[in-house]
């Protein structure tokens, strides 16, 4: 296994890679199963703050098991979501590139600075 060092997401997706390949778990993960797999991660991920208070979340957030516990579920995705972008040819640094830049664009910072979207807002 690597050390504690920053990976690229290249780095990331052929650790992630060869760690399938060695247990010949490739035929499992096709694009709707890495997908379907992700999307079960993050429903671990939301059970961390279910019925939580923001204050509440912000004062577990100093307990390190609690942290773990969430910095675990954000792994579990991120390697489901790396794999499904290796799986299905997408360069995720040049997706998240592009779909920045259509940010960008869609919420010019004269426009939107310190506001959130009416869609973000009305669902509080």
């Amino acid at each position: 296994m690597v050390s504690d060092e920053s990976l690229s997401l290249e780095e990331l997706m052929a650790l992630i890679r060869t760690f399938v390949s060695e247990r010949d778990w490739d035929h499992f993960q096709r694009p709707a199963s890495l997908a379907m797999s992700a999307s079960i991660e993050m429903g671990e991920l939301l059970e961390r703050f279910q019925w939580l208070t923001h204050s509440e979340i912000a004062d577990l957030l100093h307990d390190e098991q609690y942290r773990t516990s969430i910095a675990d579920e954000i792994a579990d995705i991120m390697v489901y979501l790396i794999r499904l972008a290796d799986t299905t040819g997408i360069d995720l640094t040049r997706a998240i590139l592009r779909k920045m830049k259509k940010n960008e664009q869609k919420y010019p910072v004269s426009e939107w600075k310190g506001r959130i979207p009416d869609k973000v807002r009305d669902s509080q």
